[in-house]
């Protein structure tokens, strides 16, 4: 099948999903959720696939949410929007199959949050991650109220929410919110080098493996928190703050962007 806003490959047991939007530093758009709905549908039903590493093509990882886009949605719209990322979250969090984000820059916002619902994180060493939800008058999604809590404690992911700031993938490692910090041209070797390591063992027990953890952090809780998530990004992105914190968003130094 042929994507249009992701890159799919299947690399002896592991498959490969490459966010492919460089020219916006893989913002993310809806199409964007679909597509990985759609390919994890299709890693899902091909035996011959016992892990998933997910990546950015370019020099990003996801700057997150496609802010631009979302300027012109209507709440409904919004809503929409949303319970695509969410649904594309909650199918990547019950995935069956042992996942891996390989953060290569730039994981932002919603980008890092896809980073979060992952088994598995390794990060480039100056690979800048965050949420920037409060500097946009947004709020975090993808299940990141507990999964930042969980990797980190409450008073460390009080901080990073609160603050807005970024850090590096090597701080990101040394506080617990990924599992390794590598330098970035050794990234990808270093992920399949994992993949393939779990690829050797048995899909039928890393699948009830990972059934067992989903269970062990009270996935009822999960759904009544991701639910609430909603909520909270569309109170956000409906008050007048949220125009005046896009604008500075859009005025301030940015990444410069690179072509496709």
């Amino acid at each position: 099948m042929d994507y249009d806003a992701i890159i799919f490959e299947k690399i002896n047991a592991t498959a490969l999903i490459k966010l492919n939007r460089p020219r916006v530093l893989n913002a993310m758009n809806q199409q964007l959720w679909l597509d990985m709905l759609h390919a994890l549908e299709e890693i899902r039903n091909d035996p011959g696939i016992k892990v998933l590493i997910i990546t950015g093509e370019g020099r990003a990882f996801s700057t997150g949410a496609d802010l631009k886009e979302s300027r012109n949605r209507t709440l409904d719209d919004y809503r929409r929007y949303l319970e695509s990322l969410q649904e594309a979250t909650r199918t990547l969090l019950r995935f069956e199959k042992p996942t891996i984000a390989a953060i290569n820059g730039y994981a932002l916002g919603s980008g890092y949050e896809l980073a979060l619902a992952c088994d598995i994180r390794i990060a480039a060493l100056e690979a800048p991650i965050g949420s920037p939800e409060a500097r946009v008058t947004s709020s975090v999604t993808g299940g990141a109220f507990r999964l930042i809590q969980d990797l980190v404690g409450p008073g460390k992911a009080s901080e990073l929410l609160f603050t807005a700031e970024n850090i590096t993938g090597e701080e990101a490692a040394r506080i617990g919110l990924v599992n390794h910090a590598v330098p970035l041209d050794t990234l990808m070797d270093q992920a399949m080098a994992m993949s393939e390591t779990i690829a050797k063992n048995s899909a039928f027990s890393m699948a009830r493996i990972k059934n067992g953890l989903i269970m062990a952090r009270g996935e009822a809780s999960l759904e009544t928190l991701m639910t609430y998530e909603i909520e909270a990004c569309l109170a956000c992105v409906s008050t007048k703050e949220r125009e005046q914190s896009l604008d500075s968003f859009d005025n301030r130094k940015r990444p410069t962007k690179e072509a496709e």
